[in-house]
């Protein structure tokens, strides 16, 4: 059995077995044809009728907004205030002391990580472990029910919609992290569970001397062949339904570099770029590229069409090398602080075409961004050598938690250099959910499998302090023009800018700066 790829909504989940993959285990050349009708979750016909009211998207300009990244389940699974039914779910996104809290510190707009129905790696699953973040799509229509308090099968649909116009009523724009650069049915030995088993040279992109073989330029086994028209159909079909009947603002592409290759190189003349363009939606709502991916070439911070914003990765690595007291980082930090126009300007882009951040799902959280020099990734299972090693971070003298009052001080200090780096600088900011209030992960910066508290926004625990800091911060910014400029400074300021800001030289000190 193979799932419709055009599945508006799915049920059940997926029983790993041999069934699920089209050979005999142990015997790669052979062929299973095992039923798997039983092991595979099913489409569902929905009722697409929503009572839509008055709903009308924000359509905040890039220059105004403040982007929020944030997991359905991490954000909302231990607030207290939300009944525990609700807990992880889009509905507890949509609770009053969500959208509160999210308004409070100035969110314009919600990034929510994956929502579209994924799958758990098999591997995962044999460890007691789980694909926590959802980078693993099988269907690019249909929202998680993982993530839903509905009980009838479909209703995710349902409660999806419910909480973007609750969210559209505040004021604030949702925005989809979407995978469209591969899939869940891994490298050339499965499993088989939709596109591979209808055109699998058509959706994936096959090693030309030896089709049997998937070219990955992603890293998860697959890469999404962009270079046919019916996987671009799919790509923008999905887009459009997104926009036109869950009314979704907008857009994060992970991996976006992949999207670019229609051969070989990451092309920025690739048709998937001019389609978009093209398209009457989707060229209408946001779109946030994360320009890079794990291929021959992949970084390609900078250099997206005009249309585009970008994860601003240079942004990131700059300011944690100032704030750890990297020499010679000044004149850097300056371009980052002032919208990095080395990285935009030449395509005629404008400050807002950067999405600064310091933290991302990925990665230390702020606070563990200050408490760790290495990480500490061994509830993995992986012997602690899954994750990025080199992180840019200061543990400012000590190695995780602490009673001395000095390094706690100074931590709390260095997270509000970040913060306020990140909200007063020019461009779009976004915040990794949980920062504002002191989330630590206990140096794991590689949480993709842990739905546990290691992952879990503690409520209970909230850095109060930090919390009405980053409100402080964040209104600053919303009441002074001078931090949402939507044309670059002329060139002869920006030294004269850094220097006001941050008065101290190359090379300086740690303890100088903060």
């Amino acid at each position: 059995m193979l799932l419709d790829p055009y599945s508006k909504a799915i049920d059940g989940i997926f029983d790993w077995n041999q069934s699920l993959f089209g050979y005999t285990f142990g015997d790669p050349e052979s062929r299973n044809e095992d039923d798997s009708a039983a092991s595979m979750p099913k489409a569902v016909v929905i009722n697409p009728y929503f009572d839509w009211g008055t709903d009308r998207p924000p359509n905040h300009h890039y220059a105004d907004t403040v982007i929020y990244e944030a997991h359905v389940k991490g954000l909302t699974q231990t607030h207290p205030d939300i009944p525990e039914h609700l807990r992880g779910t889009y509905a507890a996104v949509a609770h009053p002391a969500i959208v509160e809290h999210l308004t409070s510190i100035g969110v314009t707009a919600i990034e929510l990580m994956p929502v579209h129905h994924f799958a758990n790696d098999s591997t995962l699953v044999e460890k007691g472990l789980s694909n926590y973040w959802g980078y693993n799509t099988i269907s690019f229509f249909a929202p998680d029910p993982k993530y839903s308090s509905a009980t009838s099968a479909g209703g995710q649909v349902q409660e999806f919609k419910a909480m973007v116009r609750t969210l559209h009523e505040a004021g604030i724009e949702v925005i989809l992290d979407v995978v469209y650069n591969h899939t869940a049915e891994g490298n050339h030995l499965g499993p088989t569970l939709s596109m591979r088993g209808i055109d699998n040279a058509a959706y994936y992109r096959l090693v030309d001397d030896d089709k049997r073989y998937y070219l990955d330029h992603t890293g998860t086994g697959n890469s999404l062949n962009v270079g046919h028209p019916h996987s671009l159909q799919l790509i923008m079909d999905s887009l459009r339904y997104w926009v036109t009947e869950m009314h979704v603002d907008g857009f994060r592409f992970d991996l976006a570099a992949t999207l670019a290759r229609e051969f070989y190189e990451v092309d920025r003349l690739a048709t998937f770029f001019e389609l978009v363009q093209q398209d009457p939606t989707v060229s209408q709502v946001k779109l946030i590229a994360e320009p890079w991916d794990v291929g021959p070439g992949g970084y390609q911070v900078g250099n997206f069409p005009p249309q585009w914003t970008e994860w601003n990765g240079k942004f990131r690595d700059t300011v944690r090398d100032f704030w750890r007291g990297e020499p010679a980082t000044l004149d850097e930090f300056a371009y980052r602080l002032s919208g990095s126009a080395d990285l935009y300007e030449h395509t005629a882009r404008r400050p807002v075409a950067s999405i600064n951040f310091v933290t991302a799902h990925d990665g230390f959280t702020l606070r563990d961004l200050v408490s760790y020099n290495d990480k500490h990734n061994e509830a993995n299972g992986e012997d602690n050598n899954d994750g990025e090693s080199y992180n840019r971070s200061w543990n400012c003298g000590v190695e995780g938690p602490t009673d001395d009052p000095g390094v706690n001080e100074l931590r709390s200090r260095q997270q509000r250099n970040f913060l306020t780096t990140l909200l007063l600088s020019q461009g779009v900011p976004m915040i990794c959910h949980g920062d504002e209030l002191g989330r630590t992960q206990n140096g794991n910066n590689n949480g993709y499998c842990q739905d546990n508290e290691i992952t879990w926004v503690n409520w209970a625990e909230a850095d109060t302090g930090l919390l009405d800091f980053t409100r402080a911060v964040s209104a600053l910014r919303a009441n002074h023009p001078v931090f949402r400029r939507r044309r670059f400074f002329p060139a002869s300021r920006w030294a004269v800018a850094a220097r006001t800001v941050c008065p101290t030289s190359p090379g300086s000190p740690p303890t100088d700066r903060r």
